[in-house]
């Protein structure tokens, strides 16, 4: 079983069609259900979801409301023999899940640790197929028409979780000799958060791996001007120690593009490119 809260709350079982929930307040109140689990959520932070501007005069009731149709949601797919999978325990909801089901952001979620720690072992192949499982389980934005502090924290993480992954994706695919795909993932990482030096460090990191040192160096004077005009502030100093490395490094050969059939030349960079690479690789967290 799978639960996606990426998009439209939707509850996929294999054989049977998805469960999209319809009602708003249900998918926000299921949403913070499924995330919270492993504690329960109290009345009053459900509440607080739900309505962010400040809590009707009914409140309570209306909150009885809202988990009722949770309740009528999940009854069918989420039931199990002899269990109830949402139950109200000393003023919090706590929701069951099936053994084994999978919660898409949580998914990704392990997907870029996973990620980040073969990326530390040099696992290029690895970290690419990685990164983009964690890509597709955050495809479409999470709870997009819905405001509030809850919401608003859980958008934050998924952004920071979708860059990381970007990040990651450009930088395997560096060390694979996939030109074409490593710009494309640092260029939306970049498109994503203009200030986030990590993402153009990726940019500069394609660029170098694939032998294009000039433009390499120009997405180095790009950042600059970006950071000086909007921001008032020079790069960082590993972004500073990354440009230095290019410009003493020789210049590589340009590297060949991976084949029709996506293989890439080598699972690794250049000897030439190594101390480049690693002075230009993002710390991701």
């Amino acid at each position: 079983m799978l639960i996606r809260l990426m998009g439209l709350v939707t509850i996929e079982h294999e054989g049977l069609a998805p469960l999209h929930v319809s009602s708003a307040q249900a998918q926000v109140a299921l949403a913070r259900l499924v995330l919270e689990r492993d504690s329960g959520t109290s009345r009053e932070h459900l509440a607080d979801t739900l309505w962010p501007e400040g809590l009707p005069d009914t409140w309570a009731s209306a909150l009885r409301g809202v988990v009722s149709r949770v309740r009528s949601c999940v009854a069918s797919p989420l039931q199990q023999p002899g269990t109830t999978p949402l139950v109200s325990q000393s003023g919090r909801y706590l929701l069951r899940l099936p053994e084994g089901t999978a919660v898409d952001l949580e998914a990704a979620d392990v997907a870029v640790a996973e990620a980040e720690a073969a990326f530390a072992d040099g696992a290029h192949t690895v970290v690419r197929r990685l990164a983009a499982g964690a890509l597709d389980n955050l495809r479409g934005s999470f709870l997009p028409a819905h405001e509030g502090e809850w919401a608003a924290g859980v958008r934050e993480r998924v952004e920071e979780l979708r860059l990381t992954a970007l990040e990651l994706a450009s930088l395997s695919a560096s060390g694979l000799g996939d030109e074409h795909h490593a710009l494309r993932c640092a260029d939306e990482a970049v498109r994503r958060a203009p200030f986030r030096e990590s993402a153009h460090r990726c940019r500069m990191t394609a660029h170098a791996a694939a032998g294009n040192r000039a433009d390499a160096l120009r997405a180095y004077h790009q950042l600059g001007e970006v950071l000086a005009e909007e921001l008032g502030i020079d790069p960082a100093p590993e972004t500073q120690a990354a440009y230095l490395e290019l410009l003493r490094a020789p210049q590589p050969p340009r590297r060949p593009r991976s084949c029709a059939s996506g293989r890439a030349p080598a699972d690794g960079l250049d000897p030439v490119l190594i101390g480049a690479f690693e002075a230009l690789s993002p710390p991701l967290r």
